[in-house]
């Protein structure tokens, strides 16, 4: 008895001693495989990757022949289904992953826990499988950098390229239309009233849409996948931006645009991390800064559209008194039409392959990347070339701990239960990016994209107002009064523009098929007097006198009789109901709209100019220099006092803070890993449009009052968030962890 329990103890020792062994050894194969990437990559071979089978690296995939199958690495493999291969060096047998197991093979991996099960203390220490991973991660960024690299930069980038560019066009679309379309929609709608500081509100109201679909959808990127997000976050935009052109409350309005900016608020953090994904080191700064440029040309393109067809009124119909669509609801269609093609186009696009292996799914990224290589090389005249590539690593997975929903219940319960379930990933993943080591580099990021967006917004809703301001004074300027002015019988059947007239007597005069156009009567006396399709724009009749008058189609009612004004025996029959609205009588409608359009298409120039100098003289160089020059130029406004001067500094400002766009871009892309990538960004762009809706607010509040405080906080904001730029770390030579 006690012999063969000494026995038992002995075998039960033994055991112990060879899984120490084992996992010694695993450890140091582990060291010397990261040390020997590190080595190859400095050379860009592929000798390890293409020659050296050695069985004891964790799970290696092998790749799909053409027929379908898999390619077994060992003769002796045949004998194993699932996921055991031998060590000729170490006779220890570890787990490696051969492919899709057998549809019989039930056996879980090693190291791994099923959904639900508690992690028990057979399994290795989590701080030690935390390094393995690292370790893992480290070797498939280099191995990734050459992969990429073997399928070259050709046509099929530049087809991702277009498409990413469309969405990104209609991103930059997206953040104009209500700025643009607003004073149309209030006046079509009824809505007119309230100060600067609630217009500054209403016009930011689709940023607050867009804030929570950054963080959101660039959080469910790093779940889901790319693509997909993509292309659900842009039907929403595209659904409810057409939904929010035929509405006709102006509420209505409102919530469709919040809710397409939800859909579009994901585009900029998933654009940026997917096209990145696809570029090797050399091409990853100058092409992100190219893909930049159409946000741009979305701004152009909003603008361009906005001074050639809001102003026509002529561009419209009307379905009886209850339904109108006038020239402003076109504009929000056509505005739209980038979005439906990008999403149309998006369809032809696969994910993006590192995200797939970053979530282990070894076989579609290597189909996709045998597609990249392929469609690159067919398009330089080398279809015979082969993609050599046969095994990429798979980072270790870490289980956690996972609720399970029972299968009873309905489905209300399950979509609210997967939906907390995602919210709860996302968050745990953002709170991830606020680890050692990323940490420093979250909060100097959140810090550049906050004042670079608060001054950049800012100003941008404070440069079109001052310019109205300056219209508006010059316009006031040239007014011409007429005092104590007696007129019998006379028929006025021409346009009024401009004018006051005070003291006046008006006998039996006739006002037929006319405009008042800003024309103010004070202390007048209509006798008698015949008025018959009158527009009145900007006018008003204070405390005057309407003895006898007859009105007939003509839109003066309470809101233009002011200050005591009284109708004795008058009548008034079929007055114009609702808001009139033509923009033959707003004298700075089209200037306006062309002053955005030159705005935008100044940064053109300094778009090409960052793009073909990001790698050269690098991201944070340009990045701090570009905010620093921008807040500079900003506090020249201070000088500038005619129309000319402040349309020439917005195209100053605007041209030299495009560099900072651009490389702020470049610099969050390649600062967080794959799996945090969309978060992170999501996290930035989010506060960036916390940014927009304040600078909106503060900035649209202070028009007409000062011209000191915009001009002294922008450019402060400005120079700082410079500063804090240039103590990031320089990414240019980072491969995507």
């Amino acid at each position: 008895m006690d012999d063969s329990y000494d026995n038992r103890t002995s075998l039960v020792k033994g055991a112990k001693d060879i899984a120490k062994e084992a996992k010694r050894h695993a450890m140091k194969k582990a060291n010397k495989v990261v040390d020997s990437a590190t080595d190859e990559y400095s050379q860009r071979k592929y000798s390890r990757f293409e020659d050296e089978v050695d069985e004891g690296d964790d799970l290696y995939h092998n790749p799909l022949r053409q027929d379908g199958g898999y390619n077994d690495n060992d003769q002796a493999s045949d004998a194993s289904d699932a996921t055991e291969g031998h060590d000729d060096e170490d006779e220890i047998y570890e787990g490696e992953y051969q492919g899709i197991p057998a549809a019989g093979d039930r056996k879980a991996r090693e190291g791994q826990v099923a959904l639900g099960q508690p992690v028990t203390d057979s399994l290795r220490e989590r701080k030690e499988l935390e390094k393995e991973r690292q370790a893992d991660e480290e070797e498939l960024a280099q191995q990734y950098e050459l992969i990429i690299q073997e399928c070259g930069h050709g046509r099929f980038q530049w087809q991702l390229f277009l498409v990413l560019g469309l969405a990104l066009m209609s991103d930059g679309v997206e953040v104009f239309v209500v700025g643009f379309v607003l004073p149309s929609a209030e006046t079509d709608m009824c809505a007119l009233g309230g100060s600067n500081s609630r217009s500054g509100w209403l016009g930011s109201i689709v940023y607050l849409g867009m804030m929570v679909g950054a963080f959101f959808w660039g959080g469910m990127s790093d779940k889901v996948g790319r693509r997909q997000c993509l292309l659900i976050c842009m039907c929403v935009n595209g659904f409810f931006a057409f939904l929010s052109s035929f509405v006709q409350g102006y509420g209505m309005f409102l919530l469709c645009r919040v809710i397409a900016g939800f859909g579009t608020g994901g585009v900029v953090p998933i654009v940026f991390s997917f096209f990145a994904e696809v570029l090797s080191r050399e091409k990853r700064g100058e092409h992100l800064s190219w893909l930049c440029m159409f946000w741009m040309i979305g701004e152009i393109y909003a603008s361009a559209m906005a001074w050639a067809i809001i102003p026509h009124y002529g561009w419209s119909f009307s379905m009886g008194s209850a339904y109108q669509f006038h020239s402003w609801r076109v504009f929000v269609v056509v505005c739209a039409l980038p979005c439906v093609c990008a999403v149309v186009a998006l369809t032809f696009m696969p994910e993006s392959p590192r995200f797939y292996l970053e979530v282990g799914k070894h076989d579609e990224a290597w189909m996709i990347l045998k597609q990249i290589h392929d469609t690159n090389m067919r398009a330089r005249g080398q279809p015979e070339k082969v993609f050599t590539v046969n095994r990429i690593k798979i980072p270790k997975h870490l289980d956690e701990l996972v609720e399970m929903k029972s299968e009873s219940g309905n489905a209300v319960s399950k979509a609210l239960f997967r939906s907390k379930t995602e919210l709860r990933g996302i968050l745990v993943n953002f709170m991830k990016c606020f680890d050692y080591p990323l940490k420093e580099n979250t909060i100097k990021l959140a810090i550049v994209w906050f004042t670079l967006s608060f001054g950049y917004y800012g100003l941008s809703v404070w440069f079109p107002d001052v310019i109205k301001h300056l219209q508006a004074d010059d316009y006031a300027s040239k007014v011409k009064i007429h005092s104590n002015e007696r007129i019998e019988d006379f028929t006025f059947n021409f346009t009024l523009e401009n004018q006051i007239h005070t003291n006046g007597v008006f006998i039996s005069d006739r006002f037929l098929n006319m405009k008042l156009k800003s024309v103010t009567f004070i202390d007048s006396t209509f006798r008698n007097c015949y008025f018959d399709d009158v527009t009145s724009v900007g006018s008003y009749f204070r405390n005057c006198t309407f003895l006898e008058a007859f009105f007939y189609n003509t839109d003066i009612d309470e809101s233009k009789l002011i200050d005591g004004t009284e109708v004795i025996n008058s009548s008034f029959h079929h007055n114009k109901t609702g808001c009139q609205m033509t923009f033959d009588d707003d004298y700075s409608a089209y200037w306006v709209y062309f002053i955005n359009f030159l705005g935008t298409l100044a940064v053109l120039p300094g778009n090409i100019v960052s793009a073909l100098l990001m790698d050269k003289i690098g991201r944070l160089s340009m990045l701090g220099g570009s905010m620093v020059l921008s807040g500079i130029s900003c506090f020249f406004l201070w000088f500038g006092t005619s129309e000319s001067m402040m349309i020439f500094m917005l195209c100053l400002y605007n041209g030299l803070s495009i560099s900072a766009w651009n490389s702020l871009d470049v610099v969050t892309t390649e600062s967080f890993p794959t799996d945090r990538r969309g978060t992170g960004f999501g996290f930035c762009n989010a506060l960036c449009k916390l940014a927009a809706v304040l600078g909106n607010v503060i900035f649209g509040s202070l028009v007409g009052i000062t011209k000191a405080i915009p001009i002294l906080l922008a450019s402060s904001v400005l120079v700082c968030g410079g500063l804090v730029g240039l103590r990031l770390p320089d990414t240019r030579a980072n491969v995507l962890m």
